[in-house]
Parts: C-alpha cells; sequence; structure tokens
C-alpha cells in the first residue's frame, strides 16, 4: 500500500474543509430557530429538575456521550455540574440487554428504566432510521419526555417523531457529524446561559 503524495494529502484537506464549510454555511434561518428551541427546552427541564439523556450509534454515540459530558463536567462556564446520562457507556447493560432482547431494544430499555415524565431525551442518527434509535424515541414519547433529534438527509423517521428535529443539511455522514457537534456545543452554550 502506497501512502498519498504531499499534494494529493493536501487536496484531501482541502477537500474535506471546503466540504465542511459548505455544509456550516447552508444552515437556514429555520434550522438556527429549532436549535433555539432546543436550547429553551433544555433549559426549562434542566431549571425544573429534569434530566437529559442521550443515545446514538457509532459517532453519533461518541456525541451523545460528549454532549453528556459538557452538561455533566462544563462547557464554557463555571456551573454546578447537571444531571445527564448517555445511554451508551454502561457496556454491561448495552451487552445484556442486546444478548437477551436484541440490538434493537438496546436504548428502549433504558429508557424505560430511567426516563420520566418532562425529561429530554436526545437521539442522534445520521439517517433518521437507524432501529435501536427509533425505538428509544417511541419508548420515551411514550413516557411523556420531550425528544430533540439530530439527523441528517431528509430527516427520516427521527424528525417525524421528534418536539425538536434538527436536520444538518447533507447526505454524507461525515459532514452530518461536523454538523452535529457544531449544533451540540451550541446546545451546551444555550444551556450555560441560563
Amino acid at each position: 500500500m502506497s501512502l498519498p503524495s504531499t499534494e494529493e494529502a493536501l487536496a484531501i484537506i482541502r477537500r474535506r474543509r471546503h466540504e465542511c464549510l459548505e455544509v456550516l454555511s447552508s444552515f437556514t434561518a429555520e434550522l438556527d430557530g429549532r436549535i433555539a428551541q432546543a436550547g429553551a427546552l433544555l433549559r426549562t427541564a434542566l431549571g425544573s429538575g429534569r434530566h437529559v439523556y442521550a443515545f446514538g450509534n457509532g459517532g453519533s454515540a461518541s456525541d451523545a456521550e460528549h454532549f453528556i459530558a459538557e452538561l455533566v463536567g462544563r462547557y464554557l462556564r463555571e456551573r454546578p455540574g447537571l444531571p445527564g446520562q448517555a445511554f451508551t457507556v454502561n457496556s454491561s447493560t448495552l451487552t445484556a440487554v442486546g444478548n437477551d432482547y436484541g440490538y434493537e431494544r438496546i436504548f428502549e430499555r433504558q429508557v424505560e428504566a430511567w426516563v420520566k415524565p418532562g425529561d429530554v431525551v436526545i437521539a442522534i442518527s445520521t439517517s433518521g432510521n437507524s432501529p435501536n434509535v427509533i425505538r428509544g424515541v417511541e419508548a420515551a414519547r411514550g413516557r411523556d419526555a420531550r425528544v430533540i433529534g439530530l439527523t441528517g438527509g431528509q430527516g427520516g423517521k427521527l424528525a417525524s417523531l421528534s418536539d425538536v428535529a434538527l436536520v444538518a443539511p447533507s447526505k454524507d455522514t461525515p459532514r452530518i457529524q461536523e454538523a452535529h457537534i457544531l449544533i451540540l456545543h451550541t446546545l451546551a452554550e444555550l444551556v450555560d446561559q441560563a
């Protein structure tokens, strides 16, 4: 396997940076408004003692964990820790539920165990159609929790099941994930402002 030349590597770097900037530049006023709405939903829930839960698969699992770390730890301001949990960090729960009930139920069962009315669930799926994410969201809606869905492309089923759907304007998974991290950092800052 030959390594790319310096010029080939630089071309890749520039192309990907351009693609990322193009997606971020195509955020609409409507999407900005939805991000503000999601921030208000989080502030209201946390201000009234509710909890935030987040989940997704693969890179979206990492994004869910990252966002919860911003709540429990801090983002930009010193403040008390805020109650949040990512449903992707307990390998014993994930493997037990996956083994006993099937991978499609790993988030659904945790929602059943933890989520209460008024809590906020942040569901992340770049396609918007991940079966385990959809089942988790359906369980959350059945428990009167509020749902913020982060997705991409046309939004998939997740967008229609969310109280606030934040749809990254791209069909390319890496670009969607880059948009999601900007959105999640912005939500963390909006929470900090409260």
